[in-house]
């Protein structure tokens, strides 16, 4: 299994550095300071291997890099402000809308790369379990697993499908439109495999007596090494470090 000093971490220390930077992009206003958060992470993510530095910048160029575009534009063009930088045709950007638009951006790509990147690095089971050991109910704990498995699982199921089809000589790749209709056939399977994994997964659960009124046990175990132990405490020192520098400033 992987061995690196990244991946080894203990979850809960992963989800501390994941909620550092989104704190410290939060008390500190410029956007020069939230941009240059995401090299830090890409940072983070080239040390944790090479297949979760491209997973993890794949998911940005396809899922964040257009939202930020959107959200930047809209914030030039329609944000209030007097001082005029350019026109063309009825829209205009002004000094304060391009001002606002950076900030807002920056937040929103170092908040959901960090994000992005503890998933990366983190397995569901392993975070599930960590939350189980910090106190939350197992029943709480198999919610927020399902929760997050269920888009990788329809997903899986989405392409099993598709391949399915594809050996029936139904045409699934070409254009958007090819694409389309080749996808609205495959929703009634997916819907009904997915009620049937749900049922599977109650009667699964039943079984191994989940519902019963005792305490729970478990194989899978986590341990905590001397970095998730200092880890925290460094994360909460620089925190209020900025927090004083903010104050003082």
């Amino acid at each position: 299994m992987n061995q690196n000093f990244i991946l080894k971490l203990h979850p809960m220390t992963k989800l501390y550095f994941t909620l550092f930077v989104i704190v410290a992009v939060l008390i500190i206003p410029s956007y020069l300071f939230a941009f240059s958060s995401f090299p830090v992470l890409m940072i983070v993510a080239l040390f944790a291997g090479s297949r979760v530095f491209k997973e993890f910048i794949g998911i940005i160029l396809k899922a964040l890099l257009f939202l930020l575009l959107l959200v930047f534009l809209m914030q030039l063009f329609y944000y209030p402000g007097e001082t005029v930088l350019g026109e063309w045709g009825i829209f205009k950007w002004t000094a304060e809308g391009l001002q606002y638009g950076l900030i807002l951006t920056s937040k929103i790509l170092a908040i959901g790369s960090a994000f992005i990147l503890f998933f990366r690095i983190t397995e569901v089971k392993d975070f599930v379990k960590s939350l189980e050991d910090i106190g939350l109910p197992p029943m709480g704990a198999y919610v927020v697993m399902s929760t997050l498995q269920i888009i990788p699982e329809m997903k899986r199921q989405a392409n099993t499908i598709m391949e399915a089809q594809k050996t029936r000589g139904v045409e699934t790749e070409g254009s958007m439109l090819v694409r389309a209709k080749a996808f609205i056939p495959t929703l009634t399977p997916l819907i009904l495999s997915s009620i049937a994994s749900t049922e599977e997964r109650a009667i699964t659960l039943e079984s191994r007596a989940f519902s019963a009124p005792v305490k729970k046990t478990s194989l899978h175990k986590l341990s905590k090494s001397t970095a998730d132990r200092m880890l925290p405490v460094v994360f909460l020192l620089i925190l209020v470090a900025l927090i004083v520098w903010r104050v003082v400033s």
